[in-house]
This record gives C-alpha cells, structure tokens and sequence, in this order.
C-alpha cells in the first residue's frame, strides 16, 4: 500500500495547488511550504534561506568562497554555529526531514529532490507534472505574475533544477524511470487529481506477479 506521494514538477505547471487537493482528499499532510519551514527549523535558519538554495546550486562565488573558507587556517578550528547555510546543508538536511516524513507516511511530499531521496521506499508513489510553456505562463499570471516575471521564472527555475540534479544526484531531469506517471496538467486540474487517485488505488489492488 502506497503511504507517500512525491509530485515533481515542472515549474507553473500547477503542481502545488494539485497536490494540496490530493492531500485534502486523503486525509494525508502536505510537505510543501511545511517541508521549507521544517529544513529552516533544523538548520536554525531563516526561512528565506531555505527559499533561496531551494532546488538551486550556489553561486560560482559561494561555492568558491566557501571552498577557500574551508581550506584556510581560521576554519581549523572550530567555531560553533557559523557553518553556513547554502545547497549542501539544503540537502543534507532536507533528506533527513524527508526520510521522516516517509516513514511517518501519510504525506505528500512536493519536490525538493523527493523522488531522488526516497526512490528506494517502497510505498512511495512517484508523480511528475508538466504543461506546455502557454499553459505554465497563463497559471503564473493568473497568481499576480506580470507577463515578464512568468516568462523569466519559466526560462529560470527549471534551469536552476537540471543543474541541481545533475550535481547533487548524478542524473538527468526528470529522471523518466523514476515516475509512475507523467502527466500534463493542461488536461485539468480535476483531471489530473482523479488519475493520479484513480492510478495509485489500481495499482495498490494489482496482484504482485513473479
């Protein structure tokens, strides 16, 4: 039986909104802004710093800054509470919250490198939505985007996402093999919610086949 919904998705494709209704309709919680509010809390961060490394690699110049930093003479000793908060700690720290959450269960998880992190869980259903680039900058403007953010956000985030995949898991993104199903949310949000439902519940009833 399926316990955990990861839902990875392409950026104004609507996935958060879905994936509230999918979690409203189960019964189950929802690891989404919850998910950014609990990696701060165990980081002893700002929120907003969790929002800003969400899913993106740092700068060329963090990421040098903080090779230098770790390789002088002062960083050899040690100092309590200024290990900086950027994508490793983001990672490192949103797996063990993930982890968590998956075996609690009863959750749905919203990206942040769900599938990658709990592709091994065996009662985790594996979801990616998508839209044409239309349909993603009408969603984005319907939320108070002007034409101009949407398209930058469009051309940006998912950018922001391959590299973070390529880097912290070795992959391509999406990752195809690691979804039960793909699907364009242009169809409709209901239509959507009742396949992904109606899908997972099908495949919870399959006889296992050896």
């Amino acid at each position: 039986m399926f316990r955990v919904i990861t839902v990875e998705r392409e950026f104004g494709s609507g996935a958060a909104e879905i994936s509230r209704e999918i979690a409203s309709r189960l019964g189950w919680k929802l690891w989404d802004h919850a998910l950014t509010e609990e990696i701060a809390r165990e980081a002893k961060v700002d929120r907003s710093a969790v929002m800003y490394c969400d899913e993106r690699m740092d700068s060329t110049f963090h990421r040098l800054a903080k090779t230098f930093w770790r390789g002088s003479y002062e960083r050899s000793m040690p100092l309590k509470g200024t290990e900086p908060f950027d994508a490793d700690r983001f990672v490192s720290i949103g797996q063990e919250v993930m982890t968590r959450a998956a075996a609690a269960g009863n959750c749905v998880i919203v990206g942040r490198g769900a599938p990658y992190f709990l592709r091994a869980q065996p009662d985790a259903f594996h979801v990616f939505l998508y839209a044409p680039r239309a349909e993603r900058l009408r969603r984005l403007r319907l939320i108070g985007h002007s034409e101009r953010e949407a398209e930058e956000l469009v051309d940006t985030v998912d950018r922001d996402r391959i590299e973070f995949v390529k880097h912290y898991f070795g992959a391509d993104w999406p990752t195809r093999s690691l979804y039960h199903m793909m699907l364009n949310t242009a169809v409709g949000d209901e239509s959507v919610i009742a396949t992904i439902l109606e899908t997972m519940h099908r495949l919870e009833k399959k006889p296992v086949t050896v």
